[in-house]
């Protein structure tokens, strides 16, 4: 607060004061007929005055018109100047002096009042800024514990349910190798449905624990440098027990192109994006695996020639809500789960996932990875 300010409420709150202090003193004089009263009723007027306004100026200057005003109203001769009475000179400078000192005490306590105001609300922000943290900590500490709950119980389901699952697989494989002379057609047809209902619900347990594993520790990564073609050799390999009649058309840089990479991950990554296109194109025989190096990047597309995504589904895609395409029966039938682990993996990589149509009719699944280490992934 400037010791000097200038405002019209303070300017007016200092004039009425002095004219209720000199209106008081008419009234007294001829009651009391003691001038000395005078003085002390502009001092109380000081006083006030300097406690309702801001700064020092109106107090000095309320001190100065007061000190006037009784030599010219109230002092002998009146309604007019004397400065010549006998110890004038020394009264007025004691009076003027009192009425400075009260008046710079006045707003000094009011100063240490504001302060102190301040403080209170500073402390009390303060506060309420360090409990409303508090409660945020507690929150996410709730939300991680939770989070933690959620993904140890999905990965004891996903644990218990992938044993009794391999067996089945397992069963209907060997009846179906073994006793196909003596069963009927509709029988075969079961037992082929439950063999390719079973790998498919242990490939999804398989994404879910990877997704669970990721989203806890996302640091768990076993990068190393690994040559992109044998990565893609290796997951059309895996794919192509399941699919026998599978062909990919694979077109990678003739120099080799060594990529920083969990190779078990993004080999699955690769595999959920070539099984997708199978199921979701109806065709084997008409993929696309590309790589090539764009900057710092490792590009990595697989495309088909089916009927594309819906424009719905791109947003879905672009929003990130991709458990959200496993509404639809077997056409779309572990889309999101597989598109879902396919990004995680990749943005624990530091790299980017996208899917678009391609202008001669299909869809397109590209994810790039960073060439160099990144700072994020030291622990």
């Amino acid at each position: 607060m400037s010791k000097f300010e200038l405002s019209l409420s303070d300017c007016v709150k200092t004039a009425g004061l002095l004219l209720a202090a000199y209106a008081a003193c008419r009234l007294l004089q001829p009651l009391t007929g003691a001038e000395n009263n005078t003085a002390l009723i502009f001092v109380l007027a000081v006083v006030i005055i300097s406690r309702i306004t801001k700064g020092y100026l109106y107090g000095i200057f309320a001190s100065l018109v007061s000190m006037f005003c009784i030599n010219y109203f109230f002092t002998y001769p009146y309604s007019q100047f004397n400065f010549s009475l006998s110890g004038y000179p020394v009264s007025f400078l004691t009076l003027f002096a009192v009425s400075t000192t009260v008046c710079a005490l006045t707003a000094q306590a009011k100063r240490q009042t504001e302060l102190a105001v301040d403080r209170e609300k500073q402390a009390k922000e303060l506060f309420e800024m360090n409990q409303k943290l508090a409660d945020e900590q507690q929150e996410i500490r709730m939300v991680a514990e939770q989070e933690k709950i959620r993904n140890n119980l999905l990965r004891a389901i996903s644990h218990d349910l992938r044993t009794p699952l391999t067996s089945i697989f397992g069963s209907s494989s060997t009846l179906l190798t073994d006793t196909t002379e003596v069963l009927s057609d509709n029988a075969k047809k079961l037992l082929a449905d439950i063999r390719d209902d079973s790998e498919w619900l242990i490939r999804m347990i398989e994404n879910l624990l990877i997704v669970t594993k990721i989203s806890s520790s996302p640091t768990a990564l076993k990068k190393t440098e690994e040559a992109a073609e044998e990565i893609v050799a290796e997951a059309v390999s895996q794919t192509k027990k399941r699919y026998p009649k599978l062909e990919v058309t694979a077109h990678v840089p003739d120099q080799l192109l060594f990529v920083p990479m969990d190779p078990i991950l993004i080999e699955q990554v690769l595999i959920n994006l070539l099984e997708n296109a199978i199921r979701h194109s109806g065709d084997t025989s008409h993929i696309l695996l590309d790589v090539e190096k764009d900057g710092d990047y490792a590009v990595f597309a697989v495309s088909d020639r089916g009927r594309g995504l819906s424009e719905e589904v791109l947003k879905m895609l672009e929003k990130g809500k991709l458990q959200s395409l496993n509404t639809g029966g077997d056409s779309t039938r572990g889309m999101g789960i597989g598109l879902s682990v396919c990004q995680s993996i990749v943005q624990a990589h530091n790299g980017y996932f996208k899917a678009e149509n391609s202008r001669s009719g299909g869809a397109v699944f590209r994810f790039g990875l960073p060439l160099t280490t990144q700072k994020e992934e030291t622990p």
